[in-house]
This record gives C-alpha cells, structure tokens and sequence, in this order.
C-alpha cells in the first residue's frame, strides 16, 4: 500500500486526509484552524474518534511538524517514510496546467506567478505545499489545481466581450473554480446512474459560502460560473457574484473608497450577509427564513434565483440535460435551497420532485427525482481530498 497525504492548505487553516492508496482508505482526516492566532485548534479522527488540541500554531511549519508527530504518535504511520507522496491543493493554474502535475522549481515558480490572479489562494497553497516539503523532503509532492477541470471550456465561453489585448497580454479570461469538486460529483453521479460519463449532460452545483455551477458535457466541463476570479457568478455567502461592473465606479464616486476597498466589499460583505444584513451562514438564513423574516426570505428568493438562471442557460447551451446534482456545504445539507432552485426550473424541464424524500436527507448520496422525472436530481456529497490521492497516486505512478 501507498500512503498518500491530500492537503488542502489555506491562509490560516490547513485541512488533510491520509490515505492506503489504491484501496482509498482514509486512514485519518482533520484540519488546524487559526494558524497564527494564539487560539489555534487542531482536529484529527482516527477509527470514527474525533481528538481536539488547543493551542497556537505560528506558522504552518509548527502545522505540520504537530501532524507529522501526532502520526507517528497514534501509530498511524511507523515512520514519515512511509508517506509516500503528498497531493496539495492549489486553486490556480491559469493556462498552464490542464492536469495534475509533479511540483517541480518550475511548477513553485508558475504558481506563485499565478498568485496575481489567485492573490487569497495560491500563496497560501504555497505556504502548505513549502511546510511539507520541508517536513517530508523524500516524498513526491503533486499539484492538483482548481482550474485544471475548466481547461476544455471552448473559446467563446472563456472568453469575455473586452478588448482582446488584455487577453493575450494579461490573460484576462474566464477560468472557474471547484473543478476537483464538478469533475468528482459528475463522474460519480454517471457511476449511481449507471451510465457512461460520455453520454450526459449534467450540471453539477457546488453550493457552500463559495458557490459555483458547472456544465459536463459528455465528461468536460463546457462552461462554469466563476469566472476571472472566484467572486464573478452566483450570489455567495459573502460574495455578490455577477454585477454591473459600472457599480464599481459608482459606489467609488459616491464614497470615495478606492477601487481596491470596493472589490472587497464584493469578496468579502456580499452576498447572502449583504442583501440578509445578519449573516452569511445559509443555517442561520435558513433558521431566520422559516420565522418568515422578510430579508431572509428576499436572500432565499434571490439565491435559488439566480442559481435557476444559471441552469437554465447551461440546459440551453448543451442542449439538454439528463441530471443536476447538488454538492457542497449547502447542496448537500439545506433541503430548503434544494427544493427552492429545483421548483423554479422544474416545469421548464420536467422534473418530478421528491419533496418528502428531498427534507429528510442530508449528505448521503440520494436520488432526489421520481421514477418519471425527464432529469433527474440527485445530492451526491463531494469528496475533492480523494480526488487528490487518486491524481497523485497515478502520477507517482506513471
């Protein structure tokens, strides 16, 4: 067996799973929250047992060296030898990468060049990727990048309607996100459908406080709604997702914030907490809807909306559909989004709706859809960090 770490490594938190590969055993999985606060937490599961240690992690070095420890502790690993490679997240590859690659001087170089387009994102996957190349020097060390998936997007999709210079100088296109996430949930939709991935069309939604729809046409993603950067889309937690753009220049003439503060109002007070004024945690949205408070319900209404939209553009575009999928934090555990987005698209597209079988689940692969259904509706929860073994495994191994 081959002992493969998938690393998820944010600004302040660093998410993994340890796996047997090829048999995908998880042998543990956890995440540090905090890095770099004095409150720092730590969370591993072991066997189905959850430890929690409390305590400050400067920086992801102390992160990891603690894990790498607390491995040899449980006895997880007999020594870090045994940890074969590690599959690092990395959330943008630009034009670059169309596929999972060997981290090389090269690779670090590109991605860290990439940080301009990425600038919450990449450094941070540098930093987890640095920390662990330092701690398991002897290990092969893979990057699995968000924007791979999105590679086979054609021309006039990627493109945007500017002044074509700034494409061939800047690279200023569309790229979308979560690709590890549509590519998992669409090739394993196909498997519960029992179906070749190469004869459907399906629209996957991965719905959490980031959110983006994707079309897979006959297995490759054909178009997607994020776009330059993760903000452009569908409404988001804290995101406003698609505007006009000329709000920017407005909103600067009448405030006198700088372009720069305004864009973070966009990424960061947007969004479900800006239009429900409370709040970005759909939970809580959810909770204030069915009180029946009015921008709770306003922040429902436009979300499924604009989701709706979405789908129905993706439909048109591939010229039919044979399932929609809901994955993420929220597709997989708001019954109440579900039901909302998939009543707004069900006559145009036939759907027959499993109402009572939709309320009563939540993060279990299900088929959502009636027996007569012309699409069927399905929640399959993600799993991004086996995507990540499974790539690193085969390219340690080609």
């Amino acid at each position: 067996m081959t002992k493969i770490i998938s690393v998820n490594a944010g600004s302040s938190s660093l998410k993994f799973q340890l796996f047997n590969m090829p048999s995908e055993e998880v042998l543990c999985s956890g995440i540090f929250e905090r890095i770099g606060l004095a409150d720092g937490i730590f969370q591993i599961k072991v066997d189905g047992k959850k430890d929690v240690v409390k305590q400050p992690f400067p920086t992801h070095n102390e992160a990891v060296d603690m894990l790498l420890h607390v491995l040899i502790d449980k006895k997880i690993v007999d020594s870090l030898d045994d940890i074969t490679a590690v599959g690092h997240r990395v959330v943008h590859g630009g034009e670059y990468y169309n596929h999972s690659v060997l981290i090389d001087a090269d690779v670090e170089a590109k991605i860290d060049e990439l940080s301009d387009l990425a600038p919450l994102h990449n450094p941070a996957n540098l930093i987890g990727y640095r920390s662990f190349a330092k701690a398991l020097p002897h290990a092969k060390h893979v990057a699995i990048f968000d924007t791979a998936f999105h590679q086979t997007m054609p021309k006039d999709v990627y493109l945007y309607p500017i002044p074509m210079e700034y494409y061939k100088e800047f690279k200023v296109r569309r790229y979308g996100f979560h690709g590890t996430s549509h590519y998992y949930v669409s090739k394993r939709v196909a498997e519960l459908m029992g179906k070749s991935l190469s004869t459907l069309n399906i629209i996957t939604c991965h719905l959490g406080n980031g959110a983006s729809i994707c079309a897979v046409a006959q297995g490759k993603s054909v178009n997607t709604s994020m776009g330059f950067t993760p903000l452009a889309g569908i409404m988001m937690g804290t995101r406003s997702g698609d505007i006009d753009p000329a709000i920017l220049t407005y909103i600067m003439d009448k405030t006198g914030k700088s372009a720069k503060e305004v864009v973070d109002i966009l990424n960061k007070k947007s969004g479900m907490l800006g239009v429900s004024e409370f709040s970005s945690d759909a939970r809580d949205i959810e909770k204030a809807f069915l009180e029946g408070e009015p921008t709770a319900i306003l922040t429902r209404e436009m979300y499924a909306n604009r989701i709706a939209h979405t789908i129905g553009s993706y439909f048109v575009q591939m010229g039919g559909v044979d399932a929609i999928v809901f994955t993420g934090g929220v597709g997989e555990n708001d019954f109440g989004v579900r039901h909302d987005v998939t009543s707004k698209v069900s006559k145009a597209l036939g759907i027959e709706f499993d109402t009572e079988l939709n309320n009563k689940v939540r993060g279990s692969e299900t088929l959502l859809s009636k027996f007569n259904s012309k699409v069927q509706i399905w929640l399959v929860p993600t799993n991004e960090e086996l995507v990540i073994a499974q790539d690193t495994y085969n390219i340690i191994n080609d």
